[in-house]
């Protein structure tokens, strides 16, 4: 039998010694509670009060070019339900209230409103001319009370000003997960009567879901930062409406 010299030994049992306590330690991290971060792969804002979560939400929101709204707004005592995509060019999508849908498109400074006969039977008292209406655009002058009616839905930096507000004592409200599986942090005002927020812990703290203040409506956003194109419609698509629009 060969003899192992005695330097060689020690050596052998000092690397056996030095490999159990790197398995021991690297056992004792992981048992640590390391991997139960609620923010561990997130972009971080969950670990921040909700004064500064609302601030970089916003401030996410207006930098991006464009995004998607729907859902309902509770304005005046009247509900409108909403399906909007928004640039801050133009926007285009459906809006519904009293039961009746119609589509706005603005490109620029243009608004159009296109609606079916129902719509403005309803709004001409049916005098006939909703045959020539229908399925139409109708550009709505600018001086027309329901140019600044109906150009707030399309128009992101508007509309997202006056939504994406919580009001009263702000605080968060836990983690959770949207439609998609996006993990969210929500805040809210007031402990909810102030509305709550839900915002993307993935990438981007981008705004996903809205519950407005005093049952005002829902709103989800989506598609962020996703272009579309809008564009002046046909002429053949065009009719000139001849009086004040309804604003209602």
């Amino acid at each position: 039998m060969t003899a192992i010299p005695r330097g060689r030994t020690r050596r052998t049992a000092w690397v056996t010694a030095a490999c159990a306590l790197a398995v021991t330690g690297a056992l004792a991290l992981s048992g640590c509670g390391g991997g139960d971060d609620p923010d561990a792969g997130t972009n971080g804002i969950g670990k921040l009060p909700p004064d500064r979560i609302q601030a970089k939400t916003r401030a996410a929101a207006d930098a991006a070019s464009a995004v998607r709204l729907s859902g309902t707004v509770v304005t005046s005592g009247r509900t409108y339900r909403l399906d909007m995509r928004l640039k801050t060019d133009g926007g285009t999508g459906s809006v519904t209230a009293q039961g009746t849908t119609f589509q706005l498109l603005r490109v620029g400074e243009d608004l159009y409103l296109k609606a079916g006969a129902d719509f403005w039977n309803h709004a001409d008292g049916g005098d006939g001319a909703s045959g020539k209406l229908d399925g139409k655009y109708v550009k709505v002058p600018q001086r027309d009370p329901a140019y600044r009616k109906f150009s707030g839905f399309t128009d992101k930096d508007v509309l997202l000003d006056g939504l994406l507000t919580l009001h009263g004592t702000l605080a968060t409200d836990g983690r959770h997960a949207d439609g998609s599986g996006t993990r969210t942090i929500r805040i809210t005002g007031d402990q909810g009567s102030g509305g709550t927020l839900d915002v993307s812990l993935q990438g981007t703290p981008y705004p996903l879901r809205l519950v407005r203040a005093g049952q005002a409506g829902t709103l989800r956003f989506s598609d962020w930062g996703r272009d579309f194109t809008v564009e002046e419609p046909a002429k053949s698509e065009t009719v000139d409406y001849g009086r004040q629009l309804p604003a209602s």
